[in-house]
């Protein structure tokens, strides 16, 4: 991909329902189980992207594991880092085994200090993400199987290449979800003549 066509945007939106005061972060989609027609990624890609995926899990340390909880969600090989570790050290040492994966391009390391969250709200979770997907899908002017969903903790994650118009509507759709706290973007902004070249392939 063309580098200077292509935006980054690293900014992240905190949101409570009192307060949707935003405090900027990072960035860099609504995934699931998407058409891989409909996908902006190439075939390839996707396959390197469930690779990669699959990599990390099986490189993972058993001794790491004893001190953490976490996962690794990737698109167009950007890799998003979710869970639970008890230290910065153990939070450095997840990054450090993503970065190692081949076809690796970045990291985002969302990973916060603490103890694994429970069942229950990891259950809530999966809840929140059906109910941003379904969202998204009912909204007409965004390619909902662009995005990909990820919720940890009530935070929601977006993955995905998309036009800076489709980012502002699907995180305003997130933001505004019940028993959302904040949102993520993780999104490569790009213009609509690119995102028109990738529909194309």
């Amino acid at each position: 991909m063309n580098k200077t066509r292509l935006q980054t945007l690293i900014t992240a939106l905190c949101i409570t329902t009192a307060l949707p005061a935003c405090i900027p972060l990072m960035a860099a989609g609504v995934g699931g189980s998407v058409i891989a027609s409909m996908d902006r990624r190439s075939y390839g890609i996707q396959l390197q992207d469930t690779e990669i995926e699959h990599r990390f899990n099986r490189s993972f340390p058993d001794a790491l594991e004893a001190k953490s909880q976490a996962s690794a969600t990737s698109y167009n090989r950007w890799v998003l880092l979710t869970g639970q570790a008890i230290d910065e050290g153990a939070k450095a040492e997840i990054e450090q085994v993503a970065r190692k994966v081949p076809n690796v391009r970045e990291v985002f390391n969302e990973i916060t200090q603490g103890y694994p969250i429970p069942f229950t709200v990891r259950t809530n979770d999966a809840l929140l993400t059906t109910k941003v997907k379904a969202r998204l899908v009912e909204n007409r002017d965004i390619s909902a199987h662009s995005f990909k969903v990820v919720t940890e903790d009530a935070t929601v994650y977006l993955m995905g290449m998309v036009t800076e118009q489709e980012a502002n509507i699907a995180t305003e759709i997130a933001r505004t979800t019940a028993g959302v706290k904040r949102v993520v973007k993780v999104l490569e902004v790009m213009s609509p003549a690119d995102i028109a070249n990738l529909t194309a392939k």
